[in-house]
């Protein structure tokens, strides 16, 4: 009995203790062969090279611990290490270990319910049972993507490719699995080829086929919902789902770029309120390889979420990946145009899409584990996968388009109307654009429109500009300010980004400090303000804050860099500035800029708000030809006799808008009230800014009162809306607003 509790005492005390660790290690041409050698020789496990062609690999080492007893009976622990192998690897120019990295997934909470029944509806000829509750595809009014009208033009996403990068999706998922695309799917957590996710009992990793869905799920098959770019391959990356490092994230941003268009991002560090933290140097050069490689040179496009920590009053410049130039952030808006409460504000952000807002606002549909559906998708990971399939239907449009191109575009198309938020302002182009929201909304059948007539950009040049090194005391409760003259530019007229590394140290507290930047001619950008939860003592040492607020704007001029201290308290000490330097990004000219002003996509809502008319003269055809005839719930109906004859016949059922019974057409024409037929469905966005669309949604009203303006001889246009929909809630943007004939829709055929 006693040689049997020995034996098992042995086998206790001798048992090896096997610890793993990874590394980052590049080396040159030469040195290839020894990473090879290394693998074979000494055990080394090679788990990829980080970034194609780079020379720089993933690798494994394993170091192990044994324990034995002296001649005097006690226990001595030895430990081979084969990491030492890789310090002394001749041809070698950069070794670091990786080591484990916060990143979160952008949901608005945490909701693990499935959901696989839907209320059957049928639209266009789709009979997704989901897609009646798919709100921000199907909505009628002014607050539409024109996801539709891009659809209608038969822009699918087909020939594009879209990888989610998250963890994994389920690739025999019904509604995905005839657009899955295994060359745009790898495993980086397990170092295979297979995506598909970790199950478990809280369906934790259900993060990513949901994105997936949004992007690619498959139309008219009687199961669950539709994807914004339904005909475009998927493919899903699973590197969340495990330890996170700068080699895993640089291996997952550069898998197969040739292959992959668009890689959709809705993770980041942790939205706190605290953190501060970016991209590590791998990841960085995947993102720069990503921009100059990535899709045979036109480079990668690369979309993120941008942050969830709304509650906690963080700022999405805090964050490396949102405030990188690589990268489109988007963030989000709810079902009415209202700033969730999740939302992250930040000078960085590009635009928005839709995404859930609050608890009676209804969220988003998509794909979910185990075959399932949810209609429960939610925060900023939602609107980053939406953003990535309308820039697939604009890269099918325009396969061409570089990376910078697609910024420009959204930039161009993308409509604040409707969006609420206290800071809108115009920047010196006259663009409506905001820390909540960017640009706007993202349009797809704009972005569409763009794309295909788009004259590529020229090539992006870079101008730095550095300050001296200051010193200066930013007193509690006081702020100062500090210029900075650019005198010339080389190869910069018109600005894309702006990025301003800035050197501070808090006083107090590095949440009590706010950034602003001021372009030269007027443009202000909030960089940073107060985070009450960032109790760090930690400086920001040129750190890239970044503004897309002056995008093409002139760089020459002074640039004025305000910086607040808001510690108040007894304790309260001065803050200190260093230094600041500003990297300008932009071209010497702008092919489009003759397009710019006359485009169907750009300012409209500016117009309406500065009370410019400006008349659009078309030929006048018979809407028969493209209006079908429905039952209109509206005031005014109008019967079109004759269009060759001009004679139009008028009558109300609710309102005597005092116009004769016929007018003729001529007389509308000459008092510069041109009748325009729109079929809104298909051409809303000549329509929505001024006018109002009826439940049928095919007729836009307020067209009784260019009519009324001819028959009275009234000299102004600035006229409020002579009638309104019964069912018009007391906030609808519409009522009480001077409406303009710019845009009216021709008379439908008689009923």
């Amino acid at each position: 009995m006693n040689q049997c509790l020995w034996v098992l005492l042995v086998l206790v005390v001798y048992h090896p203790c096997i610890n793993s660790k990874e590394w980052a290690i590049c080396v040159d041409q030469e040195g290839t062969q020894t990473i090879e050698h290394l693998a074979v020789e000494h055990k080394v496990e090679v788990l990829g090279e980080i970034i194609p062609e780079s020379g720089c690999y993933h690798v494994k080492t394993s170091s192990t611990k044994r324990s034995k007893r002296s001649p005097r009976g006690n226990v001595i622990q030895e430990e081979t290490d084969e990491s030492d192998i890789l310090r002394g690897i001749e041809h070698s120019y950069f070794l670091e270990e990786q080591l484990p990295k916060i990143r979160t997934k952008r949901l608005e909470y945490h909701d693990f319910g499935i959901s696989h029944k839907g209320q059957a509806f049928t639209r266009y000829g789709l009979n997704d049972p989901y897609w009646g509750n798919m709100w921000y595809l199907n909505r009628d009014n002014e607050l539409t993507m024109n996801v539709e009208q891009a659809w209608q033009e038969g822009i699918t996403g087909r020939g594009v490719t879209v990888t989610i990068l998250d963890d994994g999706i389920e690739k025999d998922h019904p509604d995905l699995i005839r657009n899955y695309d295994p060359l745009s799917s790898t495993d980086i957590n397990d170092n295979d080829s297979d995506p598909n996710p970790r199950y478990d009992l809280s369906n934790s990793n259900r993060h990513g086929t949901r994105c997936a869905g949004q992007v690619a799920a498959s139309p008219n098959n009687s199961m669950c919902a539709v994807g914004v770019a339904f005909n475009a391959q998927i493919g899903g990356i699973r590197m969340l789902d495990g330890q996170v490092s700068d080699a895993v994230e640089a291996r997952s941003l550069s898998f197969n770029p040739d292959h992959v268009s668009i890689y959709s991002s809705s993770w980041g560090p942790n939205d706190d309120g605290k953190t501060v933290d970016g991209p590590g140097k791998l990841a960085f050069r995947a993102f720069k390889n990503g921009i100059t490689r990535g899709r045979n040179g036109k480079g990668s496009i690369f979309v993120w979420a941008s942050g969830n920590g709304g509650r906690y009053k963080d700022n999405c410049n805090c964050d490396g990946y949102a405030t990188s130039i690589y990268t489109i952030t988007v963030s989000s808006t709810s079902e009415s145009g209202q700033i969730p409460w999740y939302s992250e504000a930040c000078s960085s952000t590009l635009a928005t899409t839709y995404s859930s807002g609050t608890s009676s606002e209804r969220q988003i549909v998509t794909t979910d584990l185990h075959h399932g559906c949810t209609t429960k998708h939610t925060g900023t990971s939602a609107s980053a996968p939406m953003a990535a399939g309308i820039i697939a239907l604009a890269l099918e449009a325009n396969p061409l388009l570089t990376w910078r191109d697609v910024q420009h575009i959204i930039v161009l198309t993308s409509r604040p109307l409707n969006l609420k938020a206290p800071d809108w302002k115009k920047n010196a182009l006259g663009r409506s654009v905001s820390h909540s929201y960017g640009y706007g909304l993202m349009d797809a059948s704009a972005m569409v429109k763009w794309a295909r007539e788009w004259k590529l950009m020229p090539k992006q040049e870079e101008c730095l500009v550095s300050s001296p090194y200051y010193y200066k005391i930013i007193p509690a409760m006081g702020y100062i300010t500090i210029e900075l003259e650019v005198h010339d530019c080389p190869g910069i007229k018109y600005l894309e980004h702006v990025v301003s590394p800035v050197h501070v140290t808090p006083g107090r507290k590095r949440g009590d400090l706010r950034i602003y930047l001021q372009s030269p001619q007027g443009t202000r950008s909030t960089l940073l303000d107060a985070r009450p939860q960032d109790f760090s003592s930690s400086a920001f040492i040129d750190w890239p804050f970044m503004t897309v607020h002056t995008w093409g704007e002139n760089p020459v001029g002074k640039w004025i860099l305000e910086i607040h201290n808001d510690a108040y308290s007894k304790w309260a000490s001065d803050a200190k500035f260093f230094k600041w330097s500003l990297e300008l990004f932009g071209t010497e000219t702008d092919p489009n800029q003759d397009d710019t002003n006359a485009h169907h996509g750009l300012d409209k809502e500016e117009e309406k708000e500065d009370k410019k008319f400006n008349v659009v003269r078309e030929a006048v055809r018979d809407p028969s030809e493209f209006l079908p005839p429905i039952e209109l719930d509206s005031e005014v109906i109008l019967k079109n006799n004759s269009s060759k004859s001009g004679l139009i016949e008028s009558q109300t059922n609710k309102l005597s808008l005092g116009i004769p019974d016929k007018l003729n057409l001529e007389d509308v024409q000459d008092r510069g009230c041109v009748s325009k037929q729109l079929e809104c469905t298909k051409n809303i966005e000549e329509c929505r800014t001024f006018t109002y669309r009826s439940v049928a949604g095919v007729f836009c009203t307020c067209i009784g009162m260019c009519l009324e303006v001819a028959a009275g001889g009234l000299d102004t246009f600035n006229m409020q809306c002579l009638f309104t929909r019964d069912e018009d809630p007391p906030s609808s943007p519409f009522k009480d607003i001077p409406m303009y004939c710019q845009f009216i829709p021709f008379l439908r055929p008689a009923l």
